[in-house]
């Protein structure tokens, strides 16, 4: 089976689509065409700018670009888990703990993949190493940013629950500790949710495109239960981080609650 190369033309139909939902939006007034347009337009340069990128590094497999693009990438990463917080944390936390969750579980578990399972020589291999690394932080950053917004959330709802805990003699930890049981779970439910729809609901990302490629369809099974694996332990890793940095942060060193460590919208 050979690859089927697609020309401009063939994204431009595709892209008629995009149009055709700004359209429905416009004309049913949801008020969303802008930003639909705004984030096709988004995509399509990114995508492009990182195909261009990607063509460089597999060419050189410089150690020092290949870092460098990982960088940029949790930069991005952390800076959307962020976003997406609706009560963000002050100052550099707000960025920090999302950023430095992700850096641990993600950079973790990709390195033992390539070095352990994959065994890629040399590890850094960049046709393995970005692509595995962006669709780890893709995944890791939903996990996230739901874990941290949900814990938040809860916090500031049940702030005179904690207090009460407190008053009574526990600590910060078991103050919060079903508010960060119930985080961690919403933190999971994509993933989870994910796997186990996998071949029953929908063919994963991956293992479409290595068909459409013309790989073999079990190969490209095995790798894509390989992802999904990586995917749930990082996922969860970073959950567990980012739960536990953020409630620790709710609380200063005399164990008070401070919710004026964050931002009320």
């Amino acid at each position: 089976m050979t690859l089927i190369h697609l020309t401009p033309w063939d994204l431009a139909l595709a892209a008629a689509l995009v149009l055709l939902l700004a359209g429905m939006s416009w004309w049913l007034r949801l008020g969303v065409e802008r930003r639909i347009l705004i984030a096709a337009v988004r995509s399509t340069i990114q995508l492009m700018l990182v195909g261009l990128v990607l063509k460089i590094l597999f060419n050189q497999t410089h150690p020092a670009l290949i870092g460098l693009m990982s960088m940029v990438m949790l930069s991005a990463a952390g800076f959307e888990v962020m976003q997406r917080q609706k009560r963000r944390y002050r100052g550099i936390w707000s960025y920090g703990i999302g950023a430095f969750s992700m850096f641990l579980s993600s950079f973790t578990v990709i390195f033992l993949a390539l070095t352990v399972v994959i065994r890629v020589d040399p590890w850094y291999e960049p046709q393995y190493l970005i692509p595995l690394l962006g669709m780890m932080l893709g995944n890791t950053m939903n996990g996230v940013a739901i874990a941290l917004d949900s814990l938040t959330r809860q916090a500031w709802e049940a702030r005179g629950q904690i207090e009460a805990r407190l008053l009574a003699g526990g600590n910060w930890e078991q103050a919060i500790e079903e508010i960060r049981r119930d985080a961690l779970r919403s933190g999971l439910i994509p993933i989870v949710n994910a796997m186990g729809t996998a071949g029953l609901v929908s063919l994963p990302g991956m293992m479409t495109g290595q068909i459409l490629a013309g790989g073999p369809p079990l190969e490209a099974a095995k790798y894509q239960l390989l992802i999904m694996f990586l995917l749930s332990g990082g996922t969860g890793l970073g959950s567990v981080a980012a739960v536990w940095l953020g409630s620790k942060r709710l609380f200063d060193r005399r164990e008070r609650l401070r919710l004026d460590r964050l931002r009320i919208p």
